[in-house]
């Protein structure tokens, strides 16, 4: 608990996990904060200022930005966060198979996990988009798609470690079948391997839906995306440079406090890590030794 204990006591930590929880109430409660609706077209008020009726002003279409804004919270964020569940899921159970069950299964999942991770994500990705074609349920199958190994390899590797515990070998002596097991023993202590790498994976896959939308990739117009409102502003960023600042400052903001929340929540989990962190100032860390021994090697 004083690792729990000890996030809470950080004042970034608690601002941050007010901002990603804001956020998330706020996508799911879009249709009743949105003050408009975010694709009603006003050609009147085209490029036309902050007001007491459109706060952040309007778009090239006329279109209310905060609306549009409030909207973009759902395929940004709550979409993403489900393809991260789903990858979570499908990565925790052939990591766990391979971790228990080794042999030839380990072997022929392992090797599959190697040809995914044999290319660099972002670029797995853009293929899978280019194959499947442009759209947001092609983003999030690609990020499905690509984003399982990664936990898949890391799951198995804390499986493989406890595995062969003697807890584990009295409950198959007991004749307890290998599903319980696994559900009983293993999944509990895998958990927070995947908490601590999913909540790193989500800021990095919050940024790619929004680099995929800003390059035509992604969500498709008239729907609110934040990367598209990014590139929907492109075209007049010098001479209305303020389009561009609402969907930038919140990809900005919520990528930065889930940031701050994953580096938080890996402290907590990994004793060696808060026991580093606490060491006096100047005094070299665990990690530094061990980086300096790669150099030297």
């Amino acid at each position: 608990m004083r690792g729990w204990e000890r996030i809470f006591k950080d004042k970034l930590v608690v601002l941050s996990l007010a901002i990603v929880a804001s956020v998330l109430v706020a996508g799911v409660c879009a249709p009743w904060l949105a003050p408009h609706d975010p694709e009603e077209v006003h050609m009147e008020l085209r490029y036309a200022g902050a007001s007491w009726a459109y706060w952040l002003g309007n778009d090239h279409l006329g279109r209310c930005i905060m609306s549009r804004l409030i909207y973009g919270i759902r395929p940004s964020i709550l979409w993403v966060l489900a393809a991260l569940g789903a990858s979570v899921a499908w990565g925790a159970v052939i990591g766990l198979l391979a971790g228990y069950f080794r042999g030839r299964i380990d072997s022929l999942l392992m090797r599959v996990c190697d040809v995914v991770l044999s290319f660099p994500g972002y670029v797995m990705t853009l293929a899978l988009v280019g194959i499947l074609g442009v759209g947001l349920e092609n983003i999030l199958l690609a990020f499905i798609l690509t984003k399982w190994a990664w936990f898949a390899r890391a799951i198995r590797t804390a499986v493989m470690s406890y595995a062969e515990a003697d807890y584990v070998k009295y409950a198959r002596t007991l004749g307890i079948g290998h599903v319980q097991i696994i559900w009983r023993h293993l999944v509990p202590v895998t958990m927070p391997a995947i908490a601590v790498i999913a909540s790193s994976a989500f800021g990095s896959m919050v940024l790619q839906m929004s680099g995929f939308s800003f390059l035509g990739l992604g969500v498709q117009a008239p729907q609110p995306e934040w990367g598209m409102m990014l590139s929907e502003a492109r075209e007049v960023m010098f001479s209305r440079p303020e389009m561009m600042l609402a969907p930038g400052i919140a990809i900005m903001v919520v990528v930065s406090a889930i940031n701050f929340l994953s580096d938080a929540l890996q402290t907590a989990l990994d004793p060696k890590l808060a026991a580093s962190r606490r060491q006096a100032p100047g005094q070299p860390t665990a990690r530094d030794a061990e980086v300096r021994g790669k150099e030297v090697a």
